[in-house]
């Protein structure tokens, strides 16, 4: 895959993914990272019982049932195997946490393991976990994401989708889990990860939707490796199974799945923290604060740059993430709202966050830990991080304010785009200074680039505007990955 058609996709999922289409179908791939089995591994001991090969069976259903059949049916073996497999310690996966900080609302799944809704847990959100009938007549209240998973659940080991049996028994009970999922795929864009299409139910789900949607399919993406010598060292073998992927890649287009070729599975870490990446730039921090204004920024021209900034900021489609600092915090809020209300376009939540500082320390917390911590909260909303100004009043003097150092050093450490506007001064002023000595570090692709754009930012006798479009051109640079 190219990586023109890795940009495209990027770009087109982002926006879905913004705009609140996006959905995510995990197969057994995405949790082996985290050492849980696949299927194959799963069957291997059953399959050695058997007296058969795992590696030289094709249809793994069959086999599962096999192996309940010379049990007269008792399922009590392989729940003990399943149990074994499932509820061993695992590492939630950098993918799984992505995909967990993403505004993503609908997961599919038909691994057993919780993978999914620990990493959502520990994004701070609360999943409305389905895995039964039961499950889909209720709504759990303030939920910020819901998991569906369409083959049961680890928990109950019994009643997961594994034997022929079931699969054959899905149409029925599971018909609520079918429409469901028939819903979403006509409705969403899907990215499938670690799922091999293997799975009958989801070939019948799939079948029905190009039956009755064939002109006005959604398009669909999935993740697959490319096969290479390492693979298959006899090219003999490695020409067939290549062969082999390419009529099974262009078989997916009759679902509208597009298939995005890897050279390794770990591409797919690096794809989707572009994803998010994209997202959170959309997502801009105001830090600054100005107890006054100083040099030349007297009157009316510093809260005249900063109200631009908000206002051009919210035009081009960015979220204003801020802290309400003093003096700066008015005037990104007033420019804001200026430009959101007299477009009439949006709503005042969807593209400003406004977290104010806290007043006094909590009774649990001291005062220090307790604005890290709200400084930690608010880089969490943003992709890009804008340091204007920084001074304060301590003791009768005006000095730097630490404040806006840290929330430089929390940006830095959350991978934020960092764009100090040196020509305001104050703490901005040596924050500019300290990423003009090692602009690399901070901006280690298109160095040259950002470095001139910085200098514009450290002009102190630049126009408002020509900062403002320095801003902007900083912005559209990191958001393209």
């Amino acid at each position: 895959m190219s990586n023109g058609q890795i940009d495209a996709f990027v770009r087109t999922f982002s926006k879905e993914v913004e705009e609140g289409n996006a959905a995510v179908f995990v197969g057994a791939g995405l949790s082996r990272p985290a050492g849980f089995v696949d299927w194959r591994m799963l069957l291997k001991s059953m399959a050695e019982e058997l007296g058969l090969d795992v590696e030289k069976e094709t249809n793994l259903v069959a086999l599962a049932q096999y192996y309940c059949n010379e049990r007269f049916g008792n399922r009590a073996d392989i729940n003990r195997v399943m149990l074994e497999e499932f509820t061993k310690d695992a590492d939630i996966t950098t993918n799984h946490r992505i995909l967990a900080r993403l505004p993503i609302f609908t997961y599919w799944t038909t691994n057993y393991d919780q993978l999914i809704e620990r990493g959502l847990e520990e994004a701070g959100k609360k999943p409305d976990v389905k895995y039964t009938m039961a499950h889909l007549a209720l709504s759990l209240p303030r939920r910020d994401a819901v998991v569906y998973k369409m083959h049961g659940d680890i928990s109950d080991p019994g009643k997961t989708v594994l034997i022929k049996d079931d699969y054959e028994r899905y149409h029925l009970s599971g018909q609520a889990f079918i429409t469901a999922l028939t819903g979403d795929l006509i409705s969403k864009t899907f990215l499938f990860l670690g799922f091999s299409f293997s799975d009958p139910n989801i070939d019948y789900i799939l079948s029905r939707i190009r039956s009755s949607y064939a002109e006005n399919m959604r398009t669909h993406y999935c993740f697959i490796k490319r096969l290479d010598e390492k693979d298959f060292p006899d090219p003999e073998m490695l020409a067939y199974k290549s062969r082999q992927q390419a009529l099974f890649i262009h078989d997916l287009k009759r679902f509208n799945i597009q298939t995005l070729l890897l050279a390794d599975y770990g591409q797919i870490t690096e794809v989707l923290g572009r994803i998010e990446r994209a997202y959170k730039s959309k997502s801009v921090l105001i830090s600054g604060a100005a107890h006054e204004w100083g040099g030349d920024w007297q009157g009316g021209r510093a809260p005249a740059l900063v109200r631009g900034l908000s206002k051009t900021l919210v035009d081009k489609g960015y979220r204003i993430v801020s802290g309400f600092g003093f003096g700066v915090g008015s005037a990104v809020i007033t420019g804001a709202l200026e430009r959101i209300y007299s477009t009439k376009r949006s709503r005042v939540d969807d593209q400003l966050v406004l977290r104010p500082f806290p007043q006094e320390a909590a009774a649990d917390t001291s005062w220090p830990e307790l604005l890290k911590r709200y400084r930690n909260d608010l880089a969490d909303y943003a992709g890009a991080a804008i340091f204007l100004f920084g001074n304060k009043l301590r003791d009768g003097q005006v000095v730097l304010s630490d404040g806006v150092a840290q929330e430089f050093e929390i940006a830095r450490e959350k991978g934020l785009a960092l764009i100090p506007i040196g020509a305001t001064g104050w703490m901005a002023k040596e924050l500019w200074d300290k990423v003009m000595a090692d602009p690399a570090a901070y901006y280690p692709r298109d160095t040259g680039t950002y470095k001139q754009l910085l200098q514009i930012l450290g002009d102190p006798k630049a126009e408002p505007q020509a900062l403002i479009d320095a801003v902007l051109a900083m912005l559209a640079l990191w958001g393209k990955g």
